[in-house]
């Protein structure tokens, strides 16, 4: 079968489109024909060696499936033929993938390959954050930082279907629009004085802000929570981990929390099926995940590239067959 190997940890110039042989599931696993697999930023950190999972070289990266059962074992809860959606971790950029029962989820009928793909690590992420970490409460408002990335633009719709105001917070030019359209009630620039922006509009503060970026922006958006807010900390896109002056935690009695979802599920697996039926239940009520860019396989080192130079908005799929 074809996939993208990587064979160097440099980057996105370090994979190789190549055929290699099919996998071959093991007793109780299912065989998986892919047929688009979602870009992320672990991809991204795979591809430098530098995310807190690192296989031995080569291996295939790719961690958001959607595709076809090919193979089942006898008695398992899919068949042949069932549209699924994989969490996959390793495996995604392949024409097929083997895994556990439990790494399987039904992808809802509305939904393309591409869209059920885009559904992956981003919507579980930000529900589990603002669900599970933030305990967010209908009528809430919720900044989201770095608002045009896959993080973001999950967060807004998952903010917006749990009954929240949302304040999305953007670096890049050219992209109110789209927010809007997501549901972001306001859309403010990360220029100078954007803390004021977001305080005034707010009327003192987010009740929960959501922080894939990290870097030099913390320490402002850290004055943007009101009291009692949360600030949840998911990644940091930026490059730079920050430090907290916890004085500001204390009198102004905001809590930090941390919402590391793939170390999360390590420990509770039955997780992902329980947040997985929330978002099914949207999907009905007629949420759809944004599908923004889409490449082919041969593709995916320009697509990890274009993720890493911020050209990215939104979601970017590649389509595997």
């Amino acid at each position: 079968m074809k996939a993208q190997v990587i064979v160097n940890e440099v980057g996105p110039e370090g994979l190789e489109l190549q055929e290699i042989p099919a996998p071959e599931p093991q007793a109780g696993q299912y065989l998986v024909d892919v047929r688009s697999c979602g870009v992320c930023f672990p991809d991204l950190l795979m591809s430098r060696g530098e995310y807190q999972l690192r296989p031995p070289l080569p291996f295939v990266p790719g961690t958001e499936v959607a595709g076809v059962v090919a193979a089942a074992p006898e008695g398992g809860r899919f068949a042949v033929g069932d549209r699924v959606v994989v969490a996959s971790m390793l495996g995604g950029f392949g024409e097929q993938i083997a895994v556990a029962e439990q790494q399987l989820f039904p992808l809802p009928d509305e939904l393309s390959f591409d869209e059920g793909a885009a559904l992956g690590i981003n919507f579980q992420t930000a529900l589990f954050a603002l669900k599970m970490r933030a305990n967010l409460r209908t009528g809430e408002t919720v900044g989201v930082l770095g608002s045009a990335g896959g993080i973001g633009v999950a967060s807004i719709i998952v903010a917006k279907a749990l009954g929240a105001r949302v304040v999305a917070v953007v670096h890049r030019t050219g992209n109110e629009e789209m927010l809007r359209a997501l549901g972001a009630d306001e859309v403010i620039a990360l220029t100078e004085g954007w803390k004021d922006r977001v305080l005034e509009r707010t009327g003192g503060g987010v009740d929960v802000l959501i922080d894939p970026v990290g870097g030099e922006v913390f320490d402002e958006a850290l004055r943007t929570v009101a009291p009692d807010g949360r600030f949840v900390v998911i990644g940091f896109a930026a490059g730079g981990i920050p430090t907290v002056k916890l004085n500001r935690v204390l009198f102004r009695n905001i809590s930090v929390v941390g919402a590391a979802w793939g170390e999360y599920i390590r420990t509770h697996p039955e997780v992902p099926g329980l947040l997985h039926e929330d978002i099914v239940r949207w999907v009905g009520e007629g949420m759809r995940p944004p599908v923004n860019h889409v490449y082919e396989l041969a593709e995916l080192p320009r697509a990890l590239t274009d993720l890493a130079e911020g050209r990215v908005r939104g979601k970017a799929v590649v389509r595997i067959s």
